[in-house]
């Protein structure tokens, strides 16, 4: 049986809000650019039977607070090392997707003594965005340009979220997606949007050197499969699933293939040295 999840506040600023459950080693979960914790509700439950599994809502989102300046991946990457401390970790499994995964990969490259694996979902290589600026600012227009006409992120939640998940995705999921992007705050999700696009961070992913297992929807078309293959590739002894019939929120689509990966994942890691 699952152990049941408790609220807590990281002190600071801006103070952040993780759900906890359970005890063990510390697993920790970063949700992507339209979600918050609850996003890992599947894995909580499921993880909490053998570790110390704690769900952050980044700064900005959720029940975290809100920030002034723009979002940096050094200051997320920060905020993670926050809630380490805040729980007395050491070291942390630390699983993310999409945005959280690429912050899950700056927290390595800043503090790689205290990561003990990593799990990367739906993400993509944490290095400068190849694509050309007028790709970008495209993108970023399609997500922004309705919110500063007055919209509110519920207003476009439904067509977000049909885009990033997979064509089969269950009225399920896609109810939890539309509901994760309806609680966005505006300038907060375009905030994190233009650091993700306009980062010039020139890191190295083949730097990682603790256990990775990277996770990606056979039809994410926002960080595809080729992207984790990249990933794949790049980091010695990384290992891939491709999860069949999933889009880019993996975990919701197909939360039991998410969990039965980083199940078999976990259990063959050594334990963290007390």
């Amino acid at each position: 049986m699952s152990a049941r999840a408790n609220q807590s506040i990281i002190p600071g600023s801006p103070a952040l809000m993780v759900d906890q459950a359970g005890s063990g080693e510390l697993l920790l979960f970063l949700h992507g650019i339209g979600g918050n914790r609850s996003n890992w509700a599947e894995q909580m439950a499921a993880f909490s039977q053998s570790h110390h599994t704690v769900a952050l809502d980044t700064r900005g989102y959720g029940g975290s607070e809100d920030y002034e300046g723009d979002a940096s991946f050094d200051i997320f990457a920060d905020d993670v090392l926050r809630v380490l401390d805040f729980f007395g970790a050491a070291k942390a499994h630390i699983c993310g997707l999409s945005l959280g995964g690429r912050i899950a990969q700056r927290f390595y490259a800043r503090h790689p003594a205290r990561v003990a694996s990593l799990i990367l979902a739906d993400s993509r290589p944490d290095t400068v965005d190849t694509r050309s600026k007028e790709d970008r600012d495209a993108f970023f227009n399609s997500r922004a340009k309705p919110l500063l006409e007055g919209k509110k992120p519920s207003d476009i939640a439904e067509r977000i979220a049909r885009s990033l998940a997979a064509p089969q995705a269950s009225k399920d999921a896609l109810d939890r997606l539309i509901e994760s992007i309806s609680a966005l705050r505006g300038q907060s999700y375009l905030k994190a949007i233009r650091a993700n696009l306009d980062d010039d961070y020139a890191g190295d992913v083949g730097a990682i050197r603790v256990p990775t297992l990277i996770i990606v929807g056979e039809h994410d078309t926002l960080t595809p499969p080729d992207l984790s293959r990249q990933i794949n590739r790049n980091i010695v002894g990384s290992e891939l699933v491709v999860i069949a019939g999933a889009g880019h929120l993996s975990n919701i689509e197909k939360p039991d293939a998410f969990n039965a990966a980083m199940a078999t994942f976990l259990t063959r890691l050594p334990a963290i040295p007390a």
